[in-house]
């Protein structure tokens, strides 16, 4: 068997020009359905980057609630009936609202802000220039340094713009683990800050971040907060619902799927193509194997490892 697959080997790689086309085909095929994958999950990761960045590992919110973009404001009450939940070590306001700002060139851009509980700043971001303590400075902002900074102008500390008719200031440069999905640049501000400066309903809060004393105290504070007429769901829980959300109640899981199945048939047809013409031009040394005594299992077992070692390499090369 290992003298078949030598010769099986040797018919592979002795046209050079014929195995390049077919490491071309596979290679092709492989990238279109592994960038078409890679797409997919990273739209579902970035999708999630509000709740990866802040960290708590448990988001209280409105049953209604299925995209973290588009909260549903929770009244005051609640905040206080959270913390008096046994098992909560605390909980904090989390604010989350799209804001317009003028920049000092006079343009217009959309922007994401995130405004954090005043006394812990609990979910604030890691910053790579200015202290944190700055952010309570007078219109004091913290600006997050991502691919969508340059939006804003790419500003550096000291930079100053208008949100509705207020001065804001840059005082802090962050990077975060995730970035937005829909390329809109990030903000972070003080909790009272965002709610004076965004108009906004009667409720403000957008989610309640809570921390519990233990993971064991997790699923008695769902339930108690389920009983308050709210939803209580941990990090990993509210990312699922977020995915499930974009891949099943939007176009876009349908649309990356499709993507990714036409991508492979492409690939797979223009390999499967390549190899087949592959086998026909060679079908004489078959045969003159067949006829030397090799066996048609032993024919079988060549082509195999044919399209398997080709396989193998043009996956490789991807």
């Amino acid at each position: 068997m290992i003298g078949i697959l030598k010769i099986a080997f040797k018919l592979l790689v002795n046209d050079k020009g014929k195995y390049a086309a077919l490491l071309v085909g596979i290679t092709f095929a492989v990238f279109l359905m592994v960038q078409m994958t890679s797409i997919f999950f990273g739209i579902l990761h970035k999708s999630s980057s509000t709740v990866i960045n802040v960290g708590a590992k448990v988001w209280v919110m409105d049953p209604a609630v299925n995209n973290v973009a588009n909260s549903i404001p929770l009244p005051d009450y609640v905040l206080d009936a959270v913390r008096s939940i046994n098992g909560v070590k605390f909980a904090v306001p989390l604010y989350s609202g799209g804001a317009l700002v003028k920049l000092r060139s006079g343009v217009f851009q959309s922007v994401t802000v995130m405004g954090l509980d005043d006394n812990s700043l609990f979910g604030r971001p890691e910053l790579v220039e200015g202290k944190i303590e700055d952010i309570y400075a007078e219109n004091a902002f913290i600006v997050v340094q991502d691919e969508e900074i340059r939006k804003l102008g790419n500003p550096r500390v000291g930079t100053d713009f208008e949100l509705n008719d207020h001065r804001g200031v840059i005082v802090g440069i962050a990077k975060v683990t995730a970035s937005g999905l829909f390329g809109i640049p990030t903000l972070y501000t003080t909790y009272s800050r965002a709610i004076q400066y965004i108009p906004s309903t009667r409720f403000t809060i957008s989610y309640i971040l809570v921390e519990p004393k233990s993971r064991d105290a997790i699923l008695h504070i769902q339930e108690q907060v389920r009983l308050l007429g709210y939803q209580a769901l941990t990090q990993e829980e509210l990312m699922q619902k977020i995915s499930n959300y974009y891949k099943y109640q939007t176009g876009l899981g349908t649309n990356i799927l499709i993507m990714t199945v036409v991508s492979f048939l492409v690939g797979l047809s223009i390999s499967g193509q390549t190899f087949y013409t592959f086998i026909l031009e060679n079908l004489e040394k078959f045969g003159a194997l067949k006829a030397i005594g090799a066996k048609g299992r032993e024919l079988v077992y060549m082509i195999l490892f044919q399209a398997m070692f080709t396989s193998l390499v043009g996956y490789g090369l991807t």
